[in-house]
């Protein structure tokens, strides 16, 4: 279909763009009138999505031209926020950390790096160098909140953290989703376009079962929904793999020569019944024998495990068993079955962790000053932030850069963290919004729109059923031209942070030093490389990053190969279509092998067997997620948010019964952490012993420029995570099984 040219950036007409909020990656329309966007629609000739779109997606001019979003720098003087130049911005925070480094060391310097920095052109590929080149040694991260046991299992298992097998939902006859919402999501750590429509398809010429204690929109489109104890998933795959050896159902496949620790692993599951688990996981052990059946017996099926499994106290060993069950049954590797994406571009975030090559299992490598919690893949849970910021002594975090991250909603415990922030000495924040975290700051660097910037996934597309690449150039120009792009904001910080005041940074130096570290883990030599070009920032960088990955030219030495020029003439998009066998190729482990029962999450085997015969709490807390939200960044735009009160507390009529609530009345919940007051929504859609607020709310705070979201605030259920409560192999935070109480108000 051709529609006509395209626009130019910052004119009147038809413009494409892939939309950057979620996984899902949808390729847009956007039709601009009079420099303003009159229209979103979905891209049908996007060879990706198709014409698929969200409402995330579709209400992206309403981001764009949010009055709340702040447009200039500010700095905090005498406690009230005043506009200044960029020059200025960046002197004050010169002044503000150059003598916190001199009298304390970079040390007392730490940063915190939020989701959607994963989004983003400029942050997505630049934050590397932020958290690589400033000499900043503990950095925090949304990561150790999200999906830290998935980064470890994959590290342990594969040799690269980054290394995650994904379903090939696209071809599968039997999909079981384990703690996983796509239909709301639209995937994570799992990238693929309308997955509604796919889950259909899967559905009319095979099965899909949901395991998880809410009847979730998933759930709500699956052939069968089995409510689970939360925080009892490992103990259920562990049962599924006993039933596996014991019915002699191991069926390793083409992969098979290349997996170690079958027999270790058929001794650990010996005594793993699922007559055994069955009390505490809430599923008959005939259900699970069966399950274990369906999977073994099924030519093309997968199990596919996400946030619900890494949130919780056991989301290491869950995460681990997914990967475990799939290669069993003979879905390793191949398609219909658990499947390593190949990236048309590769992302320095995927590379190899220093000193941690291989998938050594070196952990605990230093440990917090306060809680003495062990470092797992370069960091520590963000849960320590608010301890490490208030406790004196040698250490001490005095100084805190955020970047696009709003922890004081999203962390465990984050009121804790909203006491210690006025504390420090000096914040600076790179974001778009007065958020409930950067109101906190004392110099605020704003960030750009999503349509004031040019667009082609990079982390995201780790994840992809299939290999694409589509770049798409910026809709608006900034407001102000003279601004620095978010890449060169995040240079001089670094250079900041290494002794250079902020406004005398040689940015080329270090953008030029940058990309030469880019080109040597490429085989390549940088100087080379960089007389090839006429400019540098992020486009030199996937410039780079498609001609050396799996289809790229690789700078002449395979004439047809990709380039970013190559892409920008395909506005749609190139599909280089879906994911192949890869493996030995994805194993980094020295003797080239998958470990499928590593010791370091052998050990952990006996915490989870003293779960099971511990006594069941009275209620649960779990979290849940909206179509229309993104944790806690889409709060503020009233197409998103308008409709009914969304932030309520899901109990089961029993449960409700018992504590005389019905719909409509407020109830008190309170853990060990803390106590919040929310609305009550009766529903049989939960298991019993179970409820469920959603993540991200909260709002309504002095001092944030958030007017839709602070209409509506809701309330935080992070308030009610222990920061101490935590998979203990990953420090992931377990934001998934609290022990509560629900009480009238």
């Amino acid at each position: 279909m051709t529609l006509g040219p395209l626009a130019d950036t910052g004119k009147d007409g038809r413009h494409l763009l892939t939309c950057p909020l979620c996984e899902a990656m949808c390729g847009l329309e956007i039709h601009v009138d009079g420099g303003r966007v009159s229209r979103i629609s979905g891209n049908r000739d996007d060879v990706w999505s198709r014409g698929h779109l969200c409402p995330k997606g579709a209400s992206l001019a309403a981001v764009h031209e949010d009055p709340d979003r702040v447009r200039v720098p500010m700095i905090k003087v005498d406690g009230e926020w005043r506009q200044v130049s960029w020059d200025a911005a960046f002197r004050r925070c010169t002044e503000l950390l150059q003598p916190i480094i001199a009298e304390y060391g970079i040390a007392a310097v730490s940063s915190y790096i939020g989701n959607p920095t994963a989004h983003t052109f400029s942050l997505g590929r630049y934050i590397g160098m932020l958290l690589g080149m400033s000499g900043i040694p503990t950095s925090y991260s949304s990561g150790t909140v999200d999906q830290w046991p998935k980064n470890l299992t994959s590290h342990l298992m594969y040799g690269g953290w980054w290394a995650i097998p994904v379903p090939d939902i696209a071809h599968t006859d039997l999909l079981v989703i384990m703690g996983a919402n796509p239909a709301v999501s639209q995937g994570s750590l799992l990238a693929a376009p309308n997955i509604n429509a796919i889950i259909a398809d899967i559905r009319n010429r095979g099965t899909v079962i949901v395991i998880d204690p809410v009847r979730t929109a998933t759930a709500a489109k699956a052939d069968e929904w089995l409510p689970i104890t939360p925080g009892t998933d490992a103990a259920l795959l562990l049962a599924v793999i006993h039933t596996l050896f014991d019915e002699d159902l191991i069926r390793l496949g083409a992969a098979g020569e290349y997996v170690d620790g079958i027999d270790t692993l058929r001794a650990i599951t010996a005594d793993w019944t699922p007559q055994r688990v069955a009390p505490a996981t809430g599923i008959s052990a005939d259900r699970i024998r069966q399950l274990a059946r369906q999977l073994a017996n099924t030519d093309k099926a997968v199990v596919y495990g996400r946030i619900g499994l890494c949130t919780q106290e056991f989301g290491s060993l869950a995460s681990w068993l997914v990967d475990v069950v799939n290669i069993l049954t003979g879905h390793f590797d191949r398609p219909g079955g658990a499947m390593f994406p190949r990236a048309t571009a590769w992302s320095l975030t995927t590379q190899q962790l220093p000193g941690l090559e291989g998938g050594r299992p070196e952990f605990g490598r230093w440990r917090s000053r306060v809680r003495g919690a062990k470092e797992v893949l370069g960091q520590t849970p963000v849960s320590c932030l608010a301890e490490e910021i208030t406790t004196p002594g040698e250490g001490q975090v005095k100084a805190l850069i955020t970047v696009a991250g709003n922890p004081v909603l999203s962390s465990p415990a984050g009121h804790q963290l909203d006491e210690a922030l006025p504390t420090l000495d000096a914040m600076i924040a790179v974001d778009c919004w007065l958020n409930e975290t950067t109101r906190h700051a004392d110099v605020f660097l704003p960030g750009l729109s999503p349509l004031e910037q040019p667009h082609h996934d990079d982390l995201l597309l780790q994840f992809a059923i299939s290999s694409v690449s589509n770049y798409s150039p910026a809709v608006f120009f900034p407001d102000d031209p003279d601004r620095p792009d978010e890449w060169e904001i995040l240079i001089r910080l670094t250079g900041l942070c290494t002794g250079t005041p902020a406004e005398a940074v040689d940015v080329t130096a270090l953008d030029d030093g940058f990309f030469d570290v880019m080109c040597y883990l490429q085989g390549l030599t940088g100087p080379e490389i960089r007389a090839r070009y006429d400019h540098g920032g992020p486009e030199r960088i996937l410039d780079l990053t498609l001609r050396t990955g799996p289809f790229g030219d690789r700078y002449g030495e395979n004439p047809d190969g990709l380039t970013l020029d190559m892409v920008k003439a395909h506005p749609n998009g190139i599909d280089f279509g879906p994911m192949v066998p890869q493996v030995p190729d994805i194993l980094s482990t020295p003797e080239k092998k998958v470990r499928l029962a590593p010791q370091y999450l052998l050990d952990d085997l006996p915490r989870l067997a003293a779960r099971l015969d511990r006594r069941a709490d009275e209620l649960v807390l779990v979290s849940r997620r909206h179509l229309r939200s993104n944790n806690s960044w889409m709060h503020n735009f009233t197409p998103l948010i308008k409709g009914k009160d969304r932030c309520t507390l899901l109990i089961h009529p029993d449960d409700a019964a018992v504590r005389n609530l019905t719909t409509g009345d407020s109830a008190v919940i309170a853990s060990a952490t803390g106590r919040v007051e929310v609305p009550v929504e009766v529903t049989d859609a939960i298991k019993p012993g179970v409820v469920s607020m959603p993540h991200g709310w909260g709002h309504g705070r002095a001092g944030t420029r958030l007017t839709v979201a602070n209409g509506s605030p809701g309330v935080n259920n992070n308030i009610l995570a222990p920061p101490t409560f935590i998979d203990e192999p990953s420090g992931n935070g377990a934001v998934n099984g609290i022990a509560v109480t629900v009480e009238p108000a």
